[in-house]
């Protein structure tokens, strides 16, 4: 596949200083990569996000979709996994489904960026839902994922984050 035939999805170049402040509400920090360089952490390979302990290593390139569900993964993972966190975050299919769901309300809080541009990203990339699209599966078969979400601690109930970690 040549880059011309992959798919164009919104890429983190021009986003790192606001990825950097969403994120770091959660203690996440933000670890930019040159283009030239191997993403450390990155569990998919260039241009896939990278997540070490505390640590989003990101490229230019890099989908902001990728950095997003990996710092999902980040907000959404227990304690003990978190302190243990090196490229693989693991976890169980309903952890999945929250980090899915979060990684589209949070697109919100990045100027420049929103859910819906998300959803297209997510699709456009190849993110498989049982209804077809991102969009239908958040709007009728996300549930499950909210309500995890929320047991978690990790959103309210009014569907905003509550800058929590899981713990």
């Amino acid at each position: 596949m040549t880059e011309e035939d992959e798919p164009q999805v919104t890429a983190c170049g021009g986003h790192l200083e606001a990825i950097e402040k969403l994120f770091a509400r959660y203690g996440l920090m933000l670890e930019p990569v040159r283009n030239s360089d191997r993403i450390p952490g990155s569990f998919w390979g260039e241009p896939e996000a990278g997540l070490i302990a505390d640590r989003l290593y990101v490229r230019e390139d890099t989908p902001l979709h990728s950095a997003f569900h990996e710092a999902c993964h980040y907000i959404c993972m227990d304690r003990e996994r978190r302190a243990l966190l090196h490229t693989n975050a693991g976890g169980s299919v309903e952890e999945e489904n929250g980090v899915c769901y979060l990684q589209i309300l949070l697109a919100d809080y990045l100027a420049g960026y929103d859910s819906a541009q998300m959803m297209r990203d997510m699709d456009t990339w190849g993110y498989s839902f049982r209804l077809g699209s991102s969009r239908s599966w958040f709007e009728k078969d996300a549930d499950d994922a909210r309500k995890w979400l929320l047991e978690a601690g990790i959103i309210l109930h009014n569907n905003t984050p509550s800058w929590k970690l899981n713990s």
